[in-house]
């Protein structure tokens, strides 16, 4: 399939989802990561609910004239990588992420510019070793990728959202813009909102917003609202960033364009939510790929990757005895063009979970199974690992030294919050540790890292060898997070990582140790 062919015709599916009709009320619009900016350009009104069935609100008034915002937030980052003899893994760094810019409101139409300042202190210059063990931690990419560069100014949004006001439900949105799969619509049921945001969002699509460049999408995103459900239609260009300081321009040798159908099933003592998706990426740049092949085929290797990626996923919270289950199912199957190679490969996650919200500091404990393939060998005309796009990889590995490609994890997890202070929307304290067992899929694969494409020159993926064996790691690790003010969140994060043995054929030791300190502030 050629992204000729596959733009026109979502672009055809898009006129026909304007024309058609949608329901007047209760619209629903995409979820916004906490502390962001596009929080404050106020979105179509959410339902409320009574009793599990969703009421809709009523739409609020249109606020007038230029509304303008500013956002900071401050990490500093202590790195511990596993040893080496010759490259140093243990360092400290501190990044700035300023946001700021203006939006503006009508009936008819939203306007939203945010620029984005990053500045990035005390990188080092000496944690990068040669292959196998690469670039010690992600100090050291930042370093790789900018040289002495240590600051940017760019364009993180600047797009324009066009409505009907007879039918609220649709938007079409141009220009540029974040975007995160599996978070078009926002339930109301707290538990179900932070499944989506944690377990389900960003998986195959993200702005990648933990590293301290992000990623932005240039083109267009269509969604039609019913009470209920939400259709969404995306053809994009990623830009250049998420390590590169040098944001700002357009991978237009990257495309990607996705259809998805979400749909929410309220209940008296339940709440649910089901989604499939479509979604078609070609990658026709001139980099060497990162696969499992020898160097000099994959040099040789030139031409473009075309990958078509289905799938879908299932959530659901309810009341059962002194608290609530919760579970959720999420999978996807890839068929395509890896180069040279037909490419086949799948990912699944199963979660199950139970809370106990009327104790003290409502303990929810979960655990999790997820398997993305790997290739079991580089001697056929196959490629069977796992290819995640262009994801959020932190989401799902809060030490981000591993990615979904060719990867086991068994996890279980444990959160504990506060009771919300009154007026504030968030708990004064949450507190999560989760453990990890970790493990390659097919020893004969790579380990893997990275989140995909970032600029013209590196492919976005790296990969280690496995050594012919399968044992990754055991991760254990601990976040709190602080929120005094609407306007203010601080975040502690440490985690403690016990090499298997693809590390320690890699490494001098089995230990590393990864923390941060962060503050979130929104002027």
């Amino acid at each position: 399939m050629q992204t000729i062919h596959a733009v026109p015709a979502l672009l055809s599916l898009s006129v026909l989802a304007l024309i058609g009709g949608a329901d007047r009320a209760g619209a629903q619009t995409p979820a916004a990561p906490a502390l962001s900016p596009e929080l404050l350009a106020q979105a179509a009104p959410q339902p409320t609910v009574q009793n599990g069935a969703k009421t809709p609100a009523a739409p609020p008034a249109v606020k007038r004239g230029f509304q303008f915002f500013l956002t900071e937030r401050l990490r500093a980052e202590d790195n511990n990588w596993w040893p080496t003899d010759k490259a140093n893994g243990a360092y400290t760094f501190l990044g700035s992420v300023l946001r700021f810019g203006v939006s503006r409101q009508t009936a008819h139409d939203d306007f939203f510019l945010e620029m984005q300042n990053t500045t990035l202190v005390n990188l080092p210059t000496k944690a990068i070793a040669s292959a196998p063990q690469g670039q010690l931690g992600q100090g050291a990419t930042y370093f790789a990728g900018n040289g002495s560069q240590v600051a940017s100014l760019f364009p993180r949004q600047l797009y324009f959202r066009f409505k009907d006001p007879e039918f609220p439900g649709k938007a079409l949105k141009l220009g540029r813009f974040d975007y995160s799969d599996g978070g078009e619509m926002t339930p109301t049921d707290p538990a179900l909102l932070w499944m989506k945001k944690n377990r389900i969002a960003e998986r195959l699509i993200g702005p990648f917003g933990f590293t301290h460049v992000g990623r932005s999408f240039d083109g267009f995103e269509f969604a039609a609202n019913r009470k209920n459900s939400n259709i969404t239609l995306l053809g994009v260009l990623p830009t250049r960033d998420v390590f590169d300081l040098n944001g700002g321009d357009t991978l237009s040798d990257v495309h990607l364009a996705s259809l998805s159908f979400t749909k929410a099933i309220p209940g008296k003592k339940s709440s649910a939510e089901s989604r499939l998706f479509a979604i078609y990426y070609e990658d026709t740049r001139s980099v060497t790929k990162t696969d499992n092949r020898p160097a000099a085929v994959r040099v040789a290797d030139h031409k473009p990757i075309r990958i078509t990626t289905l799938g879908g996923n299932y959530l659901r919270v309810a009341d059962m005895g002194p608290g609530r289950m919760d579970a959720l199912v999420w999978a996807a199957g890839q068929v395509g063009e890896w180069g040279k190679l037909h490419h086949g490969a799948y990912a699944v996650a199963g979660e199950l979970g139970y809370q106990f919200p009327k104790i003290a500091l409502k303990p929810w404990f979960r655990a999790g199974y997820y398997l993305g393939s790997g290739d079991g060998t580089n001697a056929n005309n196959q490629h069977g690992t796992f290819f995640p796009l262009l994801p959020t990889p932190r989401i799902y590995a809060r030490y981000p030294f591993f990615n979904e490609s060719n990867l086991q994890d068994i996890f279980v997890q444990a959160i504990l919050r506060t009771v919300p202070r009154r007026g504030m929307p968030s708990p004064l304290f949450t507190v999560r540790s989760d453990i990890h067992s970790l493990r390659l899929a097919e020893s004969n694969d790579l380990w893997y890292g990275g989140g995909g494409a970032y600029n013209n020159s590196l492919f976005g993926y790296s990969g280690r060898t496995s050594s012919g064996k399968a044992g990754l790691a055991t991760l254990v690790d601990l976040s709190v997070d602080y929120a005094p003010a609407i306007s203010t969140t601080v975040t502690a994060y440490l985690a403690y990582a016990n090499g298997g043995n693809v590390i320690s054929n890699l490494y001098k030791s089995r230990d590393s140790v990864y923390s941060y300190l962060e503050l979130n502030y929104r002027y």
